[in-house]
């Protein structure tokens, strides 16, 4: 048997009449579905045209990837600029006796230094990646926690020991000026590590999943596609973490994030704890006789 005897034939003659009335049948149902639908949509002042070509405009568009999830322009510098800024000029109001190196300008004038090449390298918007900007960027948080982590030791040594202490106002100063510095050191080691960085998060580089858990990531539709973590919100996540000594709309999510809150916490209670404790004792109680 050849192949064209095995191919079925098609069938010859006229469709039969009940197969010609089903089909008539149908165009008459869709031709009234039609009209209503046409009536129903003038009825409302739309042309039934555009409201189809509406509808399937809508189909074929794709929801468009949050900005934390794609790649951006990069964020604005100036914020983290400011932060470091004056994170630095703070430590010139340590006293001497808590200070890593003296005279007590000398770190605050070599951090200085690094925040000027960081921002020779992208003066405006952090978008370009490289080892050596990256190295600088961490230099500089380096010097800053080891500053402000001796202060905090040596201030802890000196208030249990009786050296410290002595006028309640100086002291309350001290412990303001090296507590807003350790919420700041953190915001920073906070924003250069999540994902990368800010530069690896604009370029949408590198590690994928988020460190910190930001509430506009689990609520996208109540939030900008445009929006992203800046170095504002790992302030405010710092600033947070510091006073209620514990995540707050934050989460983190590595262990990295989760021992870096862990160690801001413990250093801020350290701080506040023996700064207040000390100054409740030795504030005047009334006048003296």
């Amino acid at each position: 048997m050849s192949e064209n005897d095995a191919r079925p034939t098609p069938p010859s003659g006229p469709p039969a009449p009940e197969v010609l009335d089903g089909i008539q049948s149908l165009h008459e149902r869709m031709d009234e579905l039609h009209h209503m639908v046409a009536q129903r949509l003038a009825a409302e002042g739309v042309h039934a045209g555009e409201w189809l070509h509406d509808r399937a405009a809508s189909v074929h568009v794709h929801p468009q990837l949050p900005a934390w999830r794609r790649e951006t322009q990069g964020e604005m510098r100036w914020p983290v600029t400011v932060t470091l800024t004056i994170a630095a000029m703070l430590q010139v109001f340590v006293p001497d006796k808590l200070v890593l190196a003296r005279p007590t300008w000398v770190l605050p004038a070599a951090e200085g230094v690094l925040m000027i090449v960081l921002i020779a390298a992208n003066p405006k918007r952090i978008n370009r990646q490289s080892a050596f900007m990256r190295t600088v960027g961490l230099v500089l948080g380096g010097l800053l926690t080891l500053a402000n982590g001796w202060s905090v030791g040596r201030l802890a040594v000196g208030i249990t020991q009786g050296k410290l202490g002595q006028d309640a106002g100086q002291l309350l100063i001290t412990g303001a000026v090296i507590w807003l510095t350790n919420v700041a050191v953190f915001a920073l080691w906070y924003w250069e590590f999540d994902r990368g960085g800010p530069a690896a998060r604009a370029l949408n580089v590198g590690n994928k999943y988020p460190d910190f858990l930001f509430p506009q990531m689990t609520e996208p539709e109540m939030v900008k596609p445009e929006w992203e973590p800046i170095f504002v919100d790992y302030l405010y996540l710092a600033f947070t973490n510091a006073t209620a000594f514990s995540p707050t709309d934050v989460m983190p999510m590595s262990r990295w994030a989760k021992a870096a809150m862990t160690l801001q916490t413990v250093i801020s209670i350290i701080t506040l704890a023996l700064v207040i404790s000390r100054a409740v004792n030795i504030f005047p109680t009334g006048p003296t006789s």
